[in-house]
């Protein structure tokens, strides 16, 4: 698995370095920021209306489903979380379905990092990943060094992707360069010593950030300073992913590569707990972005009880049945 994102042409490095003048300063960065184009809110919301009104039917169903359940980032991030309760949910990642063994894996198994060792050893060469959130999730109030001992603990301890919090309250105040380091240091906290990195995916909580506009901002910020992926939220406050502020984000993406040749991952968080809702956003990324991010390389889902949907949805796709809650694994 790569752990970098990878250039789409020979100028890619050469147009990334160019934008080094951007991040320059916090003025240059601001000027940056603030001169990104202004986001349309009522256009943004209508587009992003219109395309989850799509009828996908059949078999072009019965993919999507599956492809959303290979993108599944399965998530236990509460303070009960247990080491039996881990485990059981790698077994579950690695089999999401055990009476039909045709279900694809999901893409990571998402914890807190003291849990990160037990998730590693639990999966093993199963090729699901183990995810692990840091930089004092979900707040982020902690100083620098304490963020980055957060991280170094969770690529310790095995972790293939880490999922760092920016400082909001830094990014509100108009504090960008604060951001853009936080993010950088991070960014090489995840390197390991004997070659090669975690993953990392920047989450903006975009439900905190007020304003489409700030999303864009945070978004461009956030790929800037070397993000992997840009996520969403954290699933820990009132609005998290919506298929809106997530639509506003692949158009980021696009720009972004389109502008450095550099592609970067998207990963909507929190409140997605439907194959219908999945279904949704799925259309959103082939309509904005393309096929190119129809895997989960490029496209996640932070979930815990959408998986268990997408399981009967299946289910009765293949048999003709509803099978109900009581035929899934309580997470």
């Amino acid at each position: 698995m790569p752990t970098t994102v990878p250039a789409h042409g020979p100028d890619a490095a050469a147009r990334l370095a160019s934008m080094s003048d951007v991040t320059s300063s916090d003025a240059a960065l601001r000027r940056f920021l603030h001169g990104l184009p202004g986001v349309d809110a009522v256009g943004l919301e209508a587009r992003a209306a219109s395309l989850g009104t799509r009828s996908i039917k059949t078999t072009a169903k019965a993919y999507a489903i599956d492809l959303a359940i290979s993108m599944i980032d399965l998530t236990t991030l509460e303070g009960a979380d247990t080491p039996g309760k881990v485990r059981a949910l790698c077994a579950k990642g690695v089999t999401p379905d055990p009476t039909d063994r045709t279900a694809p894996q999901v893409a990571a198994i998402c914890v807190y990092p003291d849990m990160a060792a037990i998730a590693k050893e639990s999966l093993g060469a199963s090729g699901v990943r183990v995810a692990s959130v840091a930089t004092a999730f979900p707040a982020g109030r902690a100083a620098l060094p304490v963020k980055l001992a957060d991280t170094a603990d969770a690529v310790a301890a095995g972790a293939d992707e880490v999922d760092m919090v920016i400082d909001r309250g830094a990014f509100l105040s108009g504090r960008y360069l604060k951001v853009f380091e936080e993010i950088k240091a991070v960014k090489e906290a995840c390197l390991r010593p004997g070659g090669g990195a975690a993953r990392l995916k920047v989450i903006f909580e975009t439900g905190e950030l007020a304003t489409y506009d700030n999303i864009r901002r945070a978004s461009w910020l956030g790929m800037l300073a070397g993000a992997d992926f840009i996520k969403t939220s954290t699933g820990k406050v009132a609005v998290n992913a919506t298929p809106a502020n997530t639509l506003l984000m692949l158009e980021a993406v696009r720009d972004f590569r389109a502008a450095t040749g550099v592609q970067i991952g998207v990963k909507p968080a929190g409140g997605i707990r439907s194959s219908k809702d999945a279904i949704k956003f799925l259309v959103l990324v082939n309509e904005t972005v393309g096929d190119e991010w129809l895997s989960n390389e490029w496209f996640r889902f932070g979930a815990s009880s959408l998986l268990n949907d997408l399981l009967m949805q299946r289910q009765k796709l293949s048999t003709g049945r509803y099978s109900g809650p009581n035929y899934v694994t309580v997470d």
